[in-house]
């Protein structure tokens, strides 16, 4: 793609890094911009700046918050008792937009994956079994991708929180193999939280 400015190039450069943005896509972003008042712009790129630098994660939970503690942990109206553990904050908007899970949640920021050189150690799973073991617990609901790294987390995290003697669930497949949680439809997701199984008997 050839550009008439080095400018342009670069900003288009950099939007195309971003994920699911190609060239061309870039291009009709920055050429939108172009268009724009440039105080617009500048309350654009500062929003930006804002976010990357202030950005915290939630102490407990791991969810991105602008606090130390998110919303969601700090409200009276959760039930503390259940923990919904799933890969990223993008699941947690998917399960809060069922309107059908009234507990708290636990971010793993990923998942298991050898492949992609991305072991236990790298998620949020010891903070978890910390959590478990030293805060009351009626259940721990693990809501993750229908994926093969999903199913091979799921089976880690099992195994790591069977012995607390509490219920460990997972969310009904109604979400096909190979499903990423985020795209499933709102009605769909939030029967599988409802109609949720314990988890040892989906392995036997």
């Amino acid at each position: 793609m050839n550009f008439s400015s080095k400018l342009l190039e670069n900003a288009v450069n950099e939007f195309a890094k971003l994920p699911g943005v190609g060239q061309k896509t870039a291009l009709r972003l920055v050429l939108h911009l172009l268009k724009q008042e440039k105080d617009e712009v500048s309350h654009f790129g500062n929003s930006i700046i804002k976010l990357r630098q202030e950005i915290k994660h939630c102490s407990v939970c791991h969810n991105i918050s602008d606090q130390e503690l998110c919303e969601i942990c700090l409200s009276k109206k959760r039930e503390n008792e259940v923990i919904c553990v799933v890969e990223d904050t993008r699941d947690v908007m998917a399960v809060e937009n069922t309107g059908q899970y009234f507990g708290v949640y636990h971010v793993l920021g990923g998942l298991i994956s050898p492949m992609d050189g991305i072991g236990p150690s790298d998620l949020y799973i010891d903070s978890l079994v910390q959590r478990v073991a030293t805060t009351p617990v009626k259940e721990v609901i693990l809501a993750l991708s229908a994926t093969m790294e999903g199913d091979t987390t799921l089976f880690y995290l099992y195994k790591r929180l069977k012995d607390f003697q509490i219920p460990i669930t997972t969310i009904a497949r109604g979400i096909a193999f190979g499903g990423e949680l985020e795209y499933a439809d709102e009605i769909t997701l939030g029967r599988s939280i409802v109609t949720r199984v314990p988890y040892h008997s989906s392995i036997i």
